[in-house]
C-alpha cells in the first residue's frame, strides 16, 4: 500500500514540472528587464544635427570654422542620450562643446570664444561685431551715393537720383545744393539718374569733381565740373565720355579715383535679361566693364599699363570685364585691394576682391557664370574666371549694394571688415578674411532699401535709405 501511494505522488510531481512558463515578456516591467542603455541605440546624430548650424540671422555657415555649441537644455530634453546610460559613447560627442565642465577633455580656451560663446570661430579670427545705425540727417530725395571731398573740410556729399548733390556739414543739410543738374539728368527709370560723384585727388587745389549720370536720352555721361566753396558751377560741365545705352537698366554708375590717381568707371552690360548683347565677355564694347582712364587733361588719355592699352586685344579703356551691373565698387584705402559687388540675374549676388596690383584684365565671369556657378551651361570652365569671395542666394536679397572696408579709428573691432548690403532685403553684412578664406556675418537687419554706403575722410562708414531719405552713420554697440 505504501508503495502504491509513493508511485501516485511521484507521478503528480513529474506532471507539474513539465508545464512551461507561460507569463509573457510584455507583462514584465520593460525598464527592469530591457535596459535602454544596453539594447537601445543612443540617438547621438539627431542632437548634432539640431545644433550644427547657427541661425541665419547671426552668422552664415561659411563664417563658422567649428560647429557651434548645443544649448544644454537641448541635451536635457533627450534622456536616452545621457552619458551615464550609454557609457560606450564619449562625453565630448554627446555634450555641448561650449560647456567645458561637461567636456573636460577639451581646452576651455578653444571652446569658449570671449566675443560670443554661442558662435565660436577660429582662434586667429575675432568675431565680426554687431552694428547699429545712428541718424545723421534726413530729407534726401532717393539718395544713391555718399562720399567726401578729401579736402579736410569734414563735409559729406550725398547724391540724389533726380540730379542734385547735397552737402552735410556737422550733421546739417545745407539748404542750397552743391550741384543741381536736374535739367540734363534723365531719371525716369529705376536705374537712371545722377548716380555718383568722385572728387579729384587734388580737389583742394583744382576744384574738379566728376559725375556719372544718364541723360535725357538714357545714355551714360561722365563729366567734369568745377567748384569753389559750397557750390559747383552747373555751366562748367566738360563731358569726358558718353556711352550709348541700349536699355534703361544695368547702367552701372560708379565713378571713383583709385590709389593710382586714375578714374575708374563702372559700366553695366547694357540691360536686358541674360546679357542679350553678350557684352560681358566682349572686349570690344565698353558695356559690362570697369574702365580706367587718366583725366589729368581732357580729352582723357589711356594709362599705358591698361591691359589692352595698345588696342590690339580690346578697348583701351577696359580694366576689368565680365560684369553684369557693378553698381558699387571701392578700394580698400589701406591695401589698395578692389572690392566689386556685381548685381546678379536670377539666383546669386556676388562680391569679388581683386588684390592690389593683380586686377588688370580680370574676368569676373558674366555671362558665362552667375556668382560661382555656371549660368547657362553646367560645363563651363570656372578656372578661366576670377571667382567671387562671397555669394548669397535670392532668399537673402535680390540686389547687392557694395560698401567699403572699414578703416576708421572709432571701432577697432570692425577694422578690416568689408561692410555691404542688399537693396531688397535691407540686410547689412560684414566680410572678413581669415586663414580659411572669407567669413560673412549678418551685422544688422534693417527696413531700408540700401542703395548707397559711403565713408568720410577719417574712414567712418555711412549708409543711406533710398526709401526714407535718411543718412545714417554705422556704429558698433
Amino acid at each position: 500500500m505504501r508503495f502504491v501511494v509513493l508511485l501516485l505522488a511521484l507521478a503528480a510531481l513529474v506532471g507539474c514540472g513539465g508545464r512551461p512558463n507561460t507569463s509573457p515578456v510584455g507583462e514584465r516591467p520593460a525598464g527592469t528587464l530591457i535596459p535602454t542603455s544596453v539594447t537601445t541605440p543612443v540617438p547621438v546624430a539627431p542632437v548634432a544635427t539640431a545644433t550644427a548650424s547657427p541661425p541665419a540671422a547671426q552668422m552664415t555657415p561659411e563664417s563658422v570654422s567649428t560647429p557651434p555649441a548645443a544649448a544644454p537644455e537641448h541635451a536635457a530634453g533627450r534622456p536616452t542620450a545621457a552619458p551615464e546610460r550609454a557609457p560606450t559613447q564619449p562625453p565630448a560627442t554627446l555634450q555641448p562643446t561650449a560647456a567645458p565642465e561637461r567636456a573636460p577633455t577639451q581646452p576651455p580656451t578653444t571652446l569658449q570664444p570671449t566675443a560670443a560663446p554661442a558662435q565660436p570661430e577660429t582662434q586667429s579670427t575675432p568675431q565680426i561685431p554687431q552694428i547699429a545705425l545712428r541718424q545723421i540727417a534726413d530729407g534726401f530725395d532717393r539718395p544713391l551715393h555718399i562720399t567726401h571731398a578729401g579736402d579736410g573740410s569734414g563735409r559729406l556729399f550725398v547724391v540724389e537720383k533726380v540730379g542734385r548733390i547735397r552737402i552735410v556739414r556737422d550733421g546739417q543739410v545745407l539748404s542750397e545744393p552743391f550741384l543741381d543738374i536736374t535739367d540734363r539728368v534723365g531719371s525716369r527709370a529705376n536705374e537712371q539718374g545722377l548716380l555718383s560723384v568722385a572728387f579729384h585727388p587734388r580737389y583742394r587745389d583744382n576744384g574738379w569733381l566728376f559725375v556719372n549720370y544718364t541723360d535725357n536720352d538714357g545714355d551714360t555721361v561722365v563729366s567734369r565740373f568745377s567748384a569753389a566753396g559750397d557750390r559747383a558751377d552747373p555751366s562748367s560741365e566738360e563731358v569726358v565720355l558718353t556711352i550709348e545705352q541700349p536699355f534703361a537698366n544695368h547702367n552701372g554708375g560708379q565713378v571713383v579715383f583709385g590709389p593710382d590717381g586714375m578714374l575708374y568707371i563702372g559700366m553695366g552690360d547694357g540691360g536686358g535679361a541674360g546679357d542679350p548683347l553678350g557684352a560681358g565677355q566682349d572686349r570690344w564694347t565698353l558695356l559690362g566693364k570697369i574702365l580706367r582712364i587718366n583725366v589729368e587733361t581732357l580729352p582723357y588719355t589711356i594709362p599705358p599699363d591698361n591691359p589692352w592699352a595698345d588696342g590690339s586685344g580690346g578697348r583701351q579703356e577696359i580694366w576689368v570685364f565680365g560684369v553684369r551691373n557693378p553698381w558699387r565698387f571701392s578700394f580698400d584705402r589701406s591695401t589698395g585691394d578692389l572690392f566689386v559687388a556685381d548685381v546678379g540675374q536670377n539666383r546669386l549676388e556676388e562680391v569679388h576682391m581683386l588684390p592690389a596690383g593683380r586686377s588688370a584684365g580680370a574676368n569676373l565671369g558674366w555671362n558665362v557664370m552667375e556668382g560661382n556657378e555656371c549660368f547657362r551651361r553646367n560645363d563651363c570652365d570656372r578656372s578661366a574666371f576670377d571667382l567671387p569671395i562671397d555669394v548669397y542666394p535670392h532668399s537673402l536679397g535680390c540686389s547687392v549694394t557694395g560698401g567699403h572696408v572699414y578703416r576708421g579709428a572709432a571701432y577697432p573691432v570692425l577694422q578690416g571688415v568689408y561692410v555691404f548690403g542688399d537693396f531688397c532685403s535691407g540686410r547689412i553684412w560684414g566680410l572678413r578674411q581669415s586663414a580659411g578664406g572669407w567669413e560673412r556675418a549678418e551685422l544688422l537687419q534693417t527696413r531700408l532699401q540700401i542703395a548707397a554706403f559711403g565713408e568720410d575722410e577719417s574712414g567712418e562708414l555711412y549708409v543711406a535709405g533710398y526709401n526714407n531719405g535718411v543718412l545714417y552713420r554705422i556704429v558698433v554697440e
